[in-house]
């Protein structure tokens, strides 16, 4: 039988992503949209809370078992910014084009050497609402930021997230091998060994 989970995000790019890494894995994940749920209020401080608030907020809205993804980009010459607000960087109506021109703005100037950078995810899987003990998973991408935009893939802050080890815009990257290599496919696939064991 197939475990339904609900994804306690309202991204659609999370979601496409969720589920491939998730397909034939004996899940059915299931947007949080599907449900009609209010987003949870992201007041934590880290990735770690934000990922627990949203997953205990949608175990509490639907009654079932919730995974939740709390991610971002973290810079080193903007001293670890912009990090949890990655996602409203640029201001609380901010969108992707917004939040890459905000980073370029910040990071004009800077050599390449000094734009290194990296991606962050952690995972929150819940059983139920009150489970004392979520499974966290954290992953992390290293690259540098790029001086302007590469690439159509992806979404965030992808297009200026340059990754070495392929030469490439993570943008720039096809879906399955961005999967495989990333902070959140690292996270992911610690995840699933995780509740396998479980």
């Amino acid at each position: 039988m197939t475990q339904k989970i609900v994804l306690a995000s309202g991204n659609a790019g999370k979601l496409r992503e969720f589920q491939q890494l998730l397909s034939g894995c004996g899940f059915e994940v299931v947007p949080q949209s599907d449900f009609n749920l209010s987003n949870a209020d992201e007041t934590g401080t880290t990735f770690v809370e934000n990922a627990i608030i949203k997953a205990r907020h949608a175990c509490q809205q639907t009654g079932l078992p919730a995974i939740a993804d709390d991610s971002g980009i973290e810079v080193d010459a903007l001293n670890g910014r912009p990090g949890v607000y990655s996602a409203r960087y640029a201001g609380e109506n901010a969108n992707d084009e917004t939040n890459n021109q905000k980073l370029l703005q910040e990071l004009a100037g800077v050599p390449t050497e000094k734009r290194t950078a990296r991606y962050h995810a952690v995972l929150a899987y819940m059983r139920h609402a009150d489970d004392p003990t979520p499974i966290l998973c954290h992953g992390t991408w290293e690259g540098i930021i790029l001086t302007e935009p590469r690439g159509a893939g992806g979404f965030g802050y992808d297009p200026l997230f340059f990754v070495p080890t392929h030469n490439c815009a993570s943008a720039e990257l096809d879906k399955a091998e961005k999967n495989r290599i990333s902070h959140r496919g690292k996270a992911m696939q610690e995840l699933l060994q995780k509740i396998a064991q479980a």
